[in-house]
């Protein structure tokens, strides 16, 4: 009787020492958290990326910070944050009081994300932003640095610039209709959704539009979620607009473009149409989807440099289609991972010291920080592309021979192919 007795006393203060004196399994765990509208095809694409990053960290066997080795732990949260900032910043705060995590990645929606921003900053927890793109959210890092340095954005680039690589698009297709069929001063309807990250970029577009030698046909402002535009369209046409500038980054997109191609209006659509950056955009408009042109961060078969060819590939073999843009939640987990490994630390403070010096290719170009943590833009940093429907498949079709100024180096990426106009277009307005 006295063995048995002997063993179970030794059995049980073994597991008290281990409970007590030992950290528990997965304490060297590195927990980030994703956050994003994961009903919608953004968030979706921020876990997606996610997971790319954690199993790709995990598999090289984690990341070795000082003398411990840790794996990476990706925690979803469901942000709603199209529909509810409240909900966003109360899922912002879970992520950080109850699942602990050390760091997060995600946001789409400006108006949610401000608010997960304050949360996060509250908890001094890095955050790198991967989907809203008001300059905003950067400028208060140069307002108040102590309190906002620990949010970055990764992609996409802020809205001043966007809106500058779009007028590029939009005088890109000026000229080519100037020359195509000889329409000397197109007239462009300016459509941008009820959203407060449109409202800088159409008081940006009603100066900068006549600069180009473009003429307003009139602003409309759709619901972000319109199932019907014919109201609109019809306007634009009593308009005699030539091209329509699109500023969409929800499902009136499809709406636009798939009511366009429906009537055939004689119209280039060009502009910001996140809908038409995903691989369904055809299926969603019905095959009506053809020669819209968007901005866009990927395009199939277009390369930045080495490394955007590899993560194209790999997403397309797991997720089974392209990436948008939010997928970045890669890149924004593997800079974390390797400036904690810089600096020998969790501690977000010294994190952020590594992010600030961060100068690094990533798939979608070379990525450098301002000093309000906002990525540069221009030749040689990041540029983002201008992808065109064509025959039902997205291809890209900006930068082609582009030079940002006389003295800047000319860019054409690889794959890069030539815009094309609508033949409706074409057969109205041919001379």
């Amino acid at each position: 009787m006295k063995r048995p007795m002997i063993l179970m006393t030794a059995l049980m203060a073994f597991l008290l020492v281990m409970s007590i004196g030992f950290p528990a399994l997965g304490a060297d765990t590195i927990k980030i958290g994703v956050i994003g509208p994961m009903q919608f095809v953004q968030g979706k694409h921020h876990w997606n990326g996610a997971l790319m990053a954690q199993d790709e960290i995990n598999s090289a066997g984690g990341v070795k910070i000082g003398d411990r080795k840790f794996k990476i732990e990706v925690v979803k949260a469901d942000s709603n944050e199209i529909l509810s900032p409240t909900d966003a910043s109360n899922a912002m705060e879970l992520l950080i009081t109850r699942e602990k995590v050390n760091f997060v990645v995600g946001g789409f929606r400006t108006e949610s994300v401000l608010a997960m921003q304050d949360v996060a900053m509250d908890y001094r927890t890095i955050f790198l932003g991967c989907g809203a793109a008001t300059k905003k959210l950067c400028d208060r890092v140069g307002e108040d640095y102590d309190r906002y340095k620990y949010w970055f954005r990764i992609t996409p680039f802020n809205d001043v610039f966007l809106v500058k690589t779009n007028f590029i698009h939009l005088a890109t297709v000026g000229g080519i209709m100037r020359k195509a069929v000889g329409i000397e001063k197109p007239r462009v309807a300016i459509v941008g959704e009820k959203q407060a990250w449109v409202e800088g970029m159409v008081k940006a577009s009603e100066a900068t539009i006549p600069k180009l030698g473009l003429e307003i046909a009139g602003i409309w402002r759709p619901s972000q979620m319109a199932t019907d535009v014919t109201a609109e369209l019809s306007a634009i046409q009593r308009a005699d607009a030539h091209i329509i500038f699109t500023i969409f980054s929800a499902t009136v997109g499809v709406t636009f473009a798939k009511q366009i191609g429906d009537l055939q209006i004689p119209v280039a659509q060009v502009g910001i149409n996140v809908e038409a950056q995903k691989e369904g955009f055809m299926e969603a408009t019905g095959g009506k989807g053809n020669y819209v042109m968007t901005l866009n961060t990927y395009g199939p078969g277009v390369e930045y440099n080495e490394l955007t060819k590899p993560f194209m590939d790999s997403y397309v073999k797991r997720f089974g289609e392209e990436p948008v843009y939010n997928a970045a939640t890669r890149d924004a987990i593997h800079m974390l991972v390797e400036c904690a490994k810089r600096a020998e630390s969790l501690d977000s403070d010294n994190i952020v010291v590594e992010l600030e010096k961060w100068d690094e290719k990533i798939p979608t170009g070379r990525l450098k920080f301002n000093k309000d943590h906002d990525p540069i833009w221009g030749p040689g940093y990041l540029t983002g592309l201008g992808v065109q429907w064509q025959d039902g498949k997205m291809v890209g079709v900006w930068p082609n021979h582009w030079k940002a100024t006389p003295e800047a180096p000319e860019i054409t990426y690889k794959g890069i192919k030539p815009y094309k106009l609508p033949p409706w277009f074409i057969q109205k307005y041919k001379k």
